[in-house]
């Protein structure tokens, strides 16, 4: 399994980022997607996901301003990024999830997202 994130930036508040992340090494259509971030000195957050039926779920400090959407014709997780703010700042990474929704620990090296003035 294998998972390549890109998109992270630097972005004043306000601003907008899109995020992918390619995966491979498993039937992608199959398996439910989602995104953490982990800020500096902080733990890992849970972000968004998104099911194999295309059900999502967010986070409620990203709710009404990102949106998760796959593409299992290229095995891609998309996380737009809208009206970004400071505490947002973050190494975003993607990973997969089992049909239970378990997460499989199959992390990538994430892309870094900075919002400053």
């Amino acid at each position: 399994v294998h998972v390549v994130e890109s998109g992270g930036g630097s972005v004043q508040p306000g601003g907008s980022l899109t995020l992918s992340c390619r995966a491979s090494g498993f039937t992608f259509r199959l398996y439910h997607m989602g995104w953490y971030r982990q800020a500096p000195g902080k733990g890992l957050e849970w972000v968004a996901a998104i099911a194999n039926d295309n059900q999502t779920r967010y986070d409620d400090s990203v709710k009404g301003r990102f949106t998760i959407s796959r593409d299992n014709s290229k095995n891609t997780v998309t996380l737009q990024m809208n009206n970004l703010e400071p505490e947002d700042t973050a190494v975003y990474m993607c990973n997969q999830f089992n049909s239970g929704w378990r997460n499989l620990d199959n992390w990538g090296r994430g892309t870094q997202v900075t919002v400053s003035e």
